[in-house]
């Protein structure tokens, strides 16, 4: 047979309303090569079945039905009667990264090769630099596809991805196996076996993220902890995924990856914040309180105190903040601990401060109450900029409200406690040591910050 014998066989096995990728390609390049089927009538057509992975359809012309049959090479070689061998041809067009499928025809019980269809569906040209940029991320990719493994070998070998590849029968045979995907791609893959091996990967203690387009993805996408529907994915795989992609491409899953560790690294800065201030607050008053026997600030400015750190805590919220290189889970014994030694850190200067008002400049309860008002908000301020970022804190730039809050704060603080607004005043030069102080300790505070994350493994 000649490729248009071929081609126009292929033809009358598609469907058209079907929408299947194959079908539709056939038919397209069909039409460009001025194929048609002519004076034939389709007496009955079997779509492509997972199970079967072959499209059948009957032919009828004057009178004589002809059984078409398209589809894996394996099955149609098994169905043809001549068994001519072509294993090396369907080897070398797999080679190129081909998707090859075999045709056949004849009568309903005798089949007779007629050639093979070789499809091109190359990489998008951003593949190779979305697979380095994910790597990059801590994220191991893999190719799952019901490509044979020399298709799916060549592919992956194109974008950088490996070229480890697992068979699906293999890994389907193997129903005790839990461990992880030693491989790069999954080949021979059945729409079953998408759930299957993302509950096996699961299982041996990984976060999976799925992408997937079709209603046969539904399951593996609602499954995994992350399912992400394609722009162009069906309505019931985008109802199963917890993100929908809305450009062409896959490029949209770095952003998110980046957007969501942005988001950890801003809750992290705020969990942070809030155990440090309460330990450092908490545990001082208490022990204040029963080392002078008064309480070292009033109720009054302990609220003003609320409304002087929140603003400036709630800023974190839209603060910058650098996406970390690994994926991040929550520890919260690793979060308690480093917290609790950089409370102790500022616990020191709120224990100086207090002998500072009482033995050196002997203040009055009242006074000493407004020295410890502001050396509680101050220390609070600074240690928003201390744990926002896992670096040395003047290594990234604070975002605008973040800025304008701590501005704000010291201004409207500086300016009552000179003024003696809702408590009794300081002075100026008073009020100007202590934050010269706070600032220059909080730079040396910085370096034992590092070593406390390192020891505690609170990465960025």
């Amino acid at each position: 047979m000649t490729k248009d014998d071929v081609l126009r066989l292929a033809l009358l096995s598609s469907d058209e309303r079907s929408q299947d990728s194959i079908d539709l390609a056939i038919i397209t390049r069909a039409r460009e090569s001025g194929i048609s089927p002519g004076a034939v009538t389709i007496s009955s057509f079997t779509p492509f079945d997972s199970a079967t992975k072959r499209t059948e359809a009957i032919a009828v012309q004057d009178g004589i039905s002809t059984r078409i049959v398209k589809g894996s090479p394996q099955i149609i070689e098994a169905l043809a009667a001549d068994g001519q061998p072509f294993a090396g041809d369907v080897e070398l067009l797999a080679a190129k990264g081909n998707r090859v499928l075999a045709v056949a025809t004849g009568s309903e019980d005798h089949l007779t090769m007629a050639g093979l269809l070789a499809l091109e569906d190359p990489p998008r040209s951003d593949s190779a630099a979305l697979i380095h940029d994910l790597k990059s991320l801590g994220i191991r990719v893999v190719m799952v596809t019901g490509d044979t493994p020399e298709t799916a070998r060549t592919v992956a070998a194109q974008i950088g991805l490996g070229t480890r590849t697992c068979d699906a029968v293999t890994l389907r045979d193997n129903t005790t196996g839990t461990g992880g995907l030693d491989c790069d791609v999954v080949a021979g893959v059945l729409p079953e076996d998408k759930y299957a091996l993302v509950q096996r990967t699961q299982h041996a203690g990984s976060i999976v993220g799925m992408t997937g387009d079709g209603v046969n993805d539904a399951p593996a996408l609602k499954q995994a902890e992350v399912g992400i529907a394609v722009s162009d994915a069906t309505d019931v795989a985008r109802a199963a995924a917890s993100a929908i992609l809305t450009s062409p491409g896959l490029s949209g899953i770095v952003t998110a990856v980046t957007t969501g560790r942005q988001i950890y690294q801003r809750m992290l800065s705020y969990t942070l914040n809030k155990i440090i201030k309460t330990l450092q607050i908490a545990l001082f008053l208490a022990v204040a309180f029963f080392l002078t026997g008064h309480f070292v600030t009033s109720p009054r400015l302990i609220l003003l105190l609320l409304f002087a750190n929140d603003f400036v805590t709630m800023s974190l919220a839209s603060d910058t903040a650098t996406a970390s290189q690994l994926p991040d889970r929550w520890r919260v014994s690793q979060l308690t601990g480093s917290a609790l030694l950089l409370a102790v850190a500022w616990l020191a200067v709120a224990f100086g401060t207090l002998y500072v008002g009482t033995s050196i400049l002997h203040y009055d309860l009242p006074h000493l109450q407004t020295l410890v008002f502001v050396m509680l908000v101050l220390t609070g301020q600074a240690n928003v900029y201390l744990v926002r970022e896992r670096r040395h804190f003047w290594q990234s730039r604070p975002g605008r409200a973040l800025i304008l809050s701590t501005l704000g704060d010291l201004l409207v603080i500086g300016f009552m406690a000179s003024r003696g607004i809702l408590m009794v005043p300081l002075p100026l030069n008073v009020l100007a040591v202590m934050l010269l102080g706070i600032v220059l300790y909080s730079v040396a505070l910085d370096f034992y910050k590092l070593v406390v994350f390192h020891w505690f493994r609170i990465a960025g």
